[in-house]
């Protein structure tokens, strides 16, 4: 069997599917097969898949003042994490029925951060854990002025709590590899910037 043919002949047969929880987020459990790329198919398998949601994050950049709008928030997932339960993000909500992406990054940006975005860039669409959840995230940078921003925000009604703390581009640079970066959207958005910050500077200002 050739590259191809083992390519063009990927299946899944999904034998039986199972709610286990509904809540914020689904469980569901799978009995499942696939094909193999040795040919024939796979063992029946089980599986547990978290049903979550697709959600658009936006990096708020300012290319006047060159530095960058964070939010600071509690993540129940952090609670175990060394750094702690607060995690430094980019501003980001869930697409609800009838939303497009970019619509969500620049109500989110208002909402999260009270800050309006201009100009705004597709960064990518990625999956962020694909071994056991479909949660899907489209990733923007967006133009904001960054010379008033700050204070506490988000909705009291949806329990948030987001502190934003304004970044110089070097300072939010260097938080890669100085761990307060350390989620997934924050994670591919500033390696994103690092390697497109020059541009953005002469084509935004």
């Amino acid at each position: 069997m050739t590259k191809g043919e083992i390519f063009n002949s990927k299946r899944v047969d999904i034998l039986s599917r199972e709610r286990l929880h509904e809540g914020f987020l689904g469980i569901d459990r799978f009995e499942l097969q696939h094909s193999l790329y040795s040919g024939g198919t796979s063992n029946k398998l089980h599986r547990e898949r978290v049903d979550a949601f697709e959600a658009a994050s936006v990096l708020l950049y300012d290319p006047r003042l060159d530095s960058a709008v964070m939010i600071e928030q509690f993540r129940i997932g952090a609670i175990d994490f060394p750094g702690g339960a607060w995690i430094l993000e980019v501003v980001g909500g869930i697409i609800d029925d009838g939303e497009s992406p970019e619509g969500v990054a620049r109500r989110e940006a208002v909402e999260e951060a009270g800050c309006t975005v201009g100009r705004i860039e597709p960064i990518c669409r990625f999956m962020v854990s694909p071994g056991f959840t479909t949660e899907r995230i489209h990733l923007f940078c967006g133009e904001v002025d960054a010379s008033a921003a700050g204070g506490i925000h988000g909705l009291e009604t949806e329990g948030e709590d987001i502190r934003v703390e304004v970044l110089g581009a070097d300072a939010l640079i260097d938080e890669l590899y100085g761990g307060r970066i350390n989620c997934t959207s924050a994670l591919v958005a500033v390696q994103w910037f690092a390697m497109n910050r020059d541009r953005l500077r002469q084509q935004w200002r």
